[in-house]
């Protein structure tokens, strides 16, 4: 009768040990030890947050992805964000004061350090990295709540795994606290309020991520709240909520309607706008007052067949929209010819000028580069070290693609296989560059003397 208990609904049995949150979950009062631990202010937490900023800082302002990562990495922000989720769902209101007390602290010193660092620093423009801090949308928002919940179950289990490092890059608490930290050093209040307002998205909804989660799990509350502060509290969140999510949701929905409007012009404008005798050398988009800008060369367009493209507006699920078009005057016979060749022209000097300009950026790199490398103290460095060699000779070459550093010499005996690898890898470090081309000549022999003296 038992097995037959046990093996009833197998298949419910497997998806719930497939779905069980509680698996490998810390006990209550672990788990609880351990948040209380969260709301702790420690002298190093606060000096590898300080270091984490800077990283951070440093990565903004250079445009390196991987730095910012790695900032993110070392970060200690996400704990007292998970504990005040925590603390809210188990009712404990005195660790709420602590961990948010803890957190406001974390946060005025990035803040402060992220300001130092950007008024010291020689650089002072914008990045794509700092400017893509600036514009959250909805999809930020899904991004800090799902973030949140995974964060929140792996910081539940007994055993340490990679959940929480993933969470931290993954809603990128640090950017925008050190983009926002830009924007005061350098008075520019759109970085601060477009910053500023992701971090609190992330913020608010990865403790929201862990108030649920607590939920979830089955944490038993620390103290009962009567009635009419229990929903005060809820009234609270619900509010923060709605209030954070609206602009996000604004936002999000004017990115996807602005990507979809310029879809549909670009489809609109490469399948309408196709003339035998005419071309459509510039467009604009006005999306506020709904107007397409065009310009057109060559034989003039008719006002019939220009209301006759507007009319075809609708078909691109662009109502609303207008066209106005600018063209130059009927041009009939040789002239039509004559500014086709004009238009080309144009064009072909326009891409000269851009070959021009990155011809003279890649020259200045090579000398840059040639300037860098001190080839003599190379030189003189490899026959001191490497014996065997002597006349050591080298320089930097280009094949046009790339450039390397050529090593000349001539080697006493035979230079050996291993020989040779080591003498790269000297050399590539000691230069700094990654390609290095060996041309080492063997030294002739004496030939032997057979005359004796008498």
């Amino acid at each position: 009768m038992n097995e037959e208990v046990k093996t009833k609904h197998p298949l419910k049995d497997y998806f719930h040990s497939l779905l069980d949150m509680r698996s490998n979950m810390l006990d209550y009062d672990e788990l609880h030890d351990m948040m209380e631990e969260n709301t702790v202010i420690h002298g190093a937490n606060m000096w590898i947050l300080m270091m984490a900023i800077l990283i951070a800082s440093i990565g903004l302002n250079v445009n390196s992805t991987a730095v910012i990562i790695g900032a993110m990495l070392i970060s200690p922000l996400m704990s007292g964000i998970l504990t005040m989720g925590y603390s809210l769902a188990i009712r404990d209101l005195p660790m709420l004061r602590h961990a948010a007390s803890r957190f406001a602290t974390q946060v005025v010193i990035s803040l402060i350090t992220s300001v130092i660092y950007f008024k010291l620093s020689p650089l002072t423009v914008a990045t794509s990295e700092m400017i893509a801090r600036t514009s959250p949308t909805l999809w930020d928002v899904m991004i800090a709540l799902f973030g949140g919940i995974a964060g929140s179950i792996g910081n539940t289990r007994k055993k340490a795994s990679n959940v929480i490092p993933g969470v931290a890059i993954a809603t990128a608490l640090m950017p925008p606290l050190c983009t926002a930290g830009y924007g005061i050093a350098t008075m520019q209040l759109n970085f601060v309020l477009g910053a500023g307002y992701l971090f609190i998205i992330n913020t608010l909804f990865i403790a929201l991520s862990a108030l649920i989660v607590t939920k979830l799990l089955g944490v038993p509350v620390r103290e009962e709240l009567d009635a009419k502060k229990h929903k005060r509290i809820s009234r609270i969140i619900t509010v923060l909520i709605i209030v954070t999510v609206i602009p996000s949701i604004l936002v999000g929905a004017y990115t996807v309607y602005s990507s979809v409007v310029e879809r549909n012009i670009e489809d609109y404008l490469a399948n309408e706008f196709v003339f035998s005798d005419t071309q459509l050398v510039q467009s604009s988009i006005d999306k506020i007052d709904k107007k397409i800008s065009v310009s057109l060369v060559g034989m003039q367009v008719s006002d019939e067949k220009i209301a006759e493209l507007e009319s075809r507006l609708d078909d691109y699920d662009l109502d609303g929209f207008t066209i106005h078009v600018t063209q130059n005057k009927s041009i009939e016979g040789e002239d039509s010819d004559k500014v086709t060749i004009a238009v080309q022209e144009n064009t072909i000097h326009g891409l000269e000028d851009l070959l021009e300009q990155q011809q003279q950026t890649i020259d200045k790199l090579e000398n840059d580069l040639k300037d860098h490398i001190d080839c003599a103290d190379i030189s003189k460095k490899a026959g001191g070290i490497f014996t065997k060699l002597s006349g050591c000779e080298c320089g930097v070459m280009t094949d046009g693609s790339a450039q390397y550093l050529l090593f000349s010499c001539t080697a006493d005996g035979e230079f050996t296989d291993d020989e040779r690898q080591t003498l790269i890898n000297w050399l590539t470090s000691e230069s700094g560059m990654s390609d290095v081309v060996l041309d080492i000549h063997q030294a002739e022999e004496n030939e032997p003397d057979d005359s004796t003296e008498e």
